[in-house]
């Protein structure tokens, strides 16, 4: 459609050139000059007018044509994202349901947090792409399709048309003026003048009339094209703003629900001491005594490194004073709770549960335990 529309104007331009060619060959005998036949200074203002607001309309009804192919666009991906984002969600939710972790629940509340707010956010994204299609893609196709445009663009074609004819008939006029001017006193070449002058008087007055009208129309058209394109513009940047503000509230919340959990864990409080934990054993035992009943399971004796994670301050000579990162040395292991080792150079009970087991340890921090 394009390119037809291209080699019309091209064999418009050039009818145009030709006619402009015959009619200064007419008009140069001394009737005047040729363009005053056809056109005055009004009427060439109006056409100016008009093929500026043709041009203008033309670019606005892309430029809309644009927007909702881009909006088009973006909503299809959208709608991509939000079925992947929404599966997404139900597969955290189902995994923070589920799980069956032996060392805490924190990983689950995470992942049921997680999904929460992404399916809030897949919500967001669901309502944005159905602002952008009802408020901003819908009306603007409406426009580019509708009857005003096309109308106005009409009136406009048939004013260029018929200052086509106007042009041509004023050849005419002109030709006509030269046979009369050949045979003087001829009344049948005076009679056919007359008639071509007053045709032509008739095109241009309608032509007039029509370049009025076509303007006008345009004029309202182009008034129309800009402020609903500007409109929807706004529509569209309003409804993203509220997308993003959305998205940042429930973003923060879920940072700060997570962060939270962290912070719980990261200063979790040493394990409490069960009320029915029996005291740890004498000196005496700690030097072995104990170690006769160890067939029957009161206590066993190994040897292994472990790592405090928890604080332990020692409330009798027979235990130790233990701090995060020290390392001791363990030598039994109660089936009451507590173990005796040594570290820093000093032996002692403290709670089994403070320490953790470590296969592999540096040198210099094994210096340390003695």
């Amino acid at each position: 459609m394009e390119a037809i529309r291209k080699q019309a104007t091209k064999l418009r331009e050039q009818v145009a050139r030709q006619q402009q060619a015959v009619l200064k060959q007419f008009g140069a005998g001394g009737y005047g000059g040729s363009d005053s036949l056809v056109t005055d200074e009004a009427e060439l203002q109006q056409h100016q007018k008009l093929e500026k607001l043709y041009i203008s309309t033309r670019a606005g009804k892309h430029y809309q044509r644009d927007i909702v192919r881009g909006v088009e666009g973006y909503i299809v991906t959208g709608s991509k994202q939000v079925e992947i984002g929404t599966k997404f969600s139900e597969d955290s939710r189902k995994y923070g349901a589920e799980n069956t972790c032996t060392s805490g629940s924190t990983l689950s509340r995470a992942a049921l947090n997680y999904g929460r707010a992404r399916a809030q956010m897949e919500k967001e994204r669901g309502n944005l792409l159905k602002a952008l299609g009802t408020q901003v893609a819908e009306p603007l196709r409406a426009m580019v399709m509708g009857a005003p445009l096309e109308d106005a663009r009409h009136l406009a074609q048939r004013y260029d048309r018929m200052r086509q004819e106007a042009e041509a008939q004023a050849i005419e006029v002109l030709k006509r003026q030269a046979k009369v001017r050949e045979t003087p006193g001829n009344s049948e070449s005076v009679m056919k003048l007359e008639a071509a002058e007053a045709k032509l008087q008739d095109l241009k007055s309608n032509m007039a009339i029509l370049g009025k009208e076509a303007a006008a129309s345009m004029a309202a058209v182009e008034t129309q094209q800009q402020r609903l394109t500007l409109q929807r513009l706004i529509a569209m940047v309003e409804a993203e703003r509220t997308y993003h503000q959305r998205v940042l509230q429930i973003l923060d919340q879920l940072e700060g629900e997570m962060i939270s959990e962290r912070q719980r864990i990261e200063a979790a409080p040493s394990p409490s001491m069960d009320n029915s934990m029996p005291p740890p054993p004498s000196y005496e035992e700690v030097n072995g005594i104990y170690a006769s009943q160890s067939n029957n399971g009161t206590t066993d004796s190994l040897y292994f490194l472990g790592e405090v994670v928890h604080p332990y301050q020692g409330e009798s000579d027979v235990e130790l004073n233990l701090s995060v990162g020290d390392y001791v040395v363990v030598r039994k292991v109660s089936n009451n709770g507590w173990a005796e080792g040594e570290c820093k150079g000093k032996a002692g009970w403290f709670p089994f549960g403070y320490i953790e087991r470590r296969e592999r340890v540096l040198a210099s921090k094994v210096a340390e335990v003695f």
